[in-house]
């Protein structure tokens, strides 16, 4: 690998960070463009071997590809700085729009703001399915595993580990049982030796786990505050996929189990996440806040978003210096490169998931549930589809693959037509 000077470094990841709009496709897109192709800091093979691993880990994937290359340029200081940069700039707009969500979200403009943004999400989560499935579903396997777990995931409802292992096991048989070219050259393990990486591991799992047990020895498990650092300590380990795989737990969760939030409002949140830079992760940070807000007034909720920003992120560290010197060194087993690739083809069934469950919500004001056989399926009510809201995400559709706007024409628009819209109807 070349050498790169730290402030140099430091200066790419503040750029990043401000620059990553559009969600993880937009995001990686962005990072493989400046650092494999601009900068030349890491080739074709290692980013891509970085980005599955990264994808297998539960957690915001593009934040932690990030801290991965950050680790690979200058060890632990480098994967902090690339991780926390990357988060930076939208956790502090995220604040911001939350405290004028719930100071303003009564007012017909805002309303209508938010309208308009549900729909401009729609069309970007069907944008990022289709950049991730050109990236990921290079063969047939691919895409029947892409297939299998959009079917798992839609019509079985089976949890997203178990999809996840699975398509690891059968991308890790084929290669291992497959005739392959005994000539081909293995690709050389040439990383540095970063010294202190265990040790950065262990720090940010004791301060994980420091910050809940804190909680419940002080606060009790049924106050606000334990509940956020449990919930989303929980989350950062069982959900996998990122913001688009996750969305649907902490909507469940938020809405039916803790009360935290109402139906619509995760979407707004959503629709928050997608006009700052950032994982779109940090919709969780707008939960937090909600959540805590609704107990303990504006403070409340400033202190539940910080909160859930740490136990959200802490983790994706500990994923990351903990794992990445063995990925490394497993980059010359061509079986366990395929199991990684395996996965990110499930994980586009993931993603196709999500965007069903995102028109079904978005477009329709009521759905039916069909269970028996196994079977669990959300279907629309046909008669309560919302034309407004089609039309402007057909819209927002326009813009994005006909004409080829960027993110911020895509979601300006669509909240000009939202807010236009309820001063019609209001």
């Amino acid at each position: 690998m070349p050498e790169v000077s730290f402030r140099e470094a430091l200066a790419v990841w503040w750029r990043i960070g401000l620059l990553s709009f559009g969600g993880p496709a937009g995001q990686i897109a962005l990072m493989h463009r400046i650092l494999v192709d601009e900068k030349r800091w890491v080739d074709e093979s290692r980013f891509l071997h970085a980005l599955n691993y990264c994808m297998m880990l539960p957690g915001p994937e593009a934040q932690q590809l990030a801290t991965y290359i950050g680790w690979l340029l200058h060890g632990v200081k480098g994967g902090l700085v690339a991780g926390i940069l990357f988060i930076l700039p939208g956790a502090v707009l995220i604040l911001g729009l939350s405290l004028l969500y719930v100071l303003l979200g009564d007012v017909s403009l805002v309303q209508g703001l938010f309208f308009g943004l549900k729909a401009a999400v729609l069309a970007v989560v069907v944008q990022a399915l289709l950049r991730i499935s050109q990236k990921a579903l290079k063969n047939r396997l691919a895409w029947l595993l892409a297939i299998a777990g959009f079917i798992a995931l839609f019509a079985f409802n089976l949890p997203f580990p178990l999809v996840v292992l699975g398509a690891g096991l059968i991308g890790y048989l084929v290669a291992r049982f497959s005739k392959t070219d005994s000539t081909a050259e293995p690709i050389v393990a040439d990383v540095v030796v970063r010294p202190g990486t265990k040790t950065a591991a262990l720090v940010c799992t004791l301060l994980w786990f420091a910050t809940m047990l804190t909680l419940l020895m002080l606060l009790g498990g049924e106050q606000v505050f334990s509940q956020i650092a449990l919930f989303f300590s929980k989350m950062a380990v069982v959900t996998f996929g990122g913001a688009y795989a996750v969305l649907g737990y902490v909507a469940q969760q938020g809405v039916e189990h803790y009360g935290w939030l109402q139906p619509g409002e995760m979407l707004d949140g959503l629709g928050l996440a997608e006009t700052t830079p950032g994982p779109l992760i940090l919709v969780t940070q707008f939960v937090g806040f909600l959540a805590a807000f609704r107990e303990y007034g504006i403070w409340g909720g400033v202190l539940g978003a910080l909160l859930t920003t740490w136990v959200t992120f802490l983790p994706c560290f500990v994923w990351i210096f903990a794992g990445a010197p063995y990925v490394e060194k497993l980059r010359s087993n061509l079986a366990l490169s395929a199991a990684l690739a395996a996965i990110t083809a499930a994980v586009v069934g993931v993603i196709a998931n999500l965007a069903l469950w995102f028109a079904v919500n978005v477009l329709f004001a009521e759905r039916i549930v069909l269970q028996g056989f196994g079977l669990q399926l959300q279907l629309p009510e046909l008669s309560s589809l919302n034309p407004a809201m089609l039309a402007i995400t057909l819209l927002a559709c326009l813009l994005l693959f006909v004409f080829k706007r960027g993110l911020f024409v895509v979601l300006g628009s669509c909240a000009l037509l939202g807010i236009g819209w309820q001063l019609l109807v209001g």
